[in-house]
């Protein structure tokens, strides 16, 4: 990718966003265009990271789509990276089980970024076919939570 066609006020945009929010990275990604924009511990200055999207076959020690629900289009992607919580507190009944029909906004998880802890609502209404990821398991922006169908 030529650092040419990269737009420079987008970046300052969100190193700026860094800044206000006080979070640690941000991580977009637009027409096949792939920009995280992160802030080391103790660095003043954001770090810049860009790639243009891998070949397919470049990505042949990632797990098959099926495996981990990713490909399937129920699933629910993270929208933020953090710790995902099954429930409400420690001790307390789970928010969703596999099986459960849901409504759209209904709470399914809790993922605790930077100590706040943000809900996970349903983007549609439908049964949980799949919980993707454990009480406490740490997850990426994108990654796959749960599906929905």
């Amino acid at each position: 990718m030529n650092k040419d066609k990269i737009d420079k006020e987008m970046i300052r945009a969100l190193a700026e966003l860094l800044d206000e929010t006080r979070l640690t990275e941000i991580e977009i990604e637009h027409q096949g265009l792939r920009v995280r924009v992160a802030r080391a511990p103790g660095n003043a200055a954001p770090v810049l990271h860009y790639a243009a999207p891998a070949p397919a076959a470049a990505s042949a020690s990632a797990p098959a789509p099926a495996e981990g629900g990713a490909a399937h289009p129920g699933a629910v992607p993270s929208p933020m990276v953090g710790t995902a919580y099954l429930a409400p507190e420690p001790g307390a009944a789970p928010f969703i089980a596999v099986g459960d029909a849901v409504e759209t906004g209904q709470t399914l998880l809790i993922i605790e970024a930077m100590k706040t802890m943000n809900p996970i609502t349903a983007p549609r209404s439908g049964k949980i076919t799949r919980i993707l990821v454990k009480d406490g398991q740490p997850v990426e922006f994108g990654e796959p939570l749960v599906v929905i169908e």
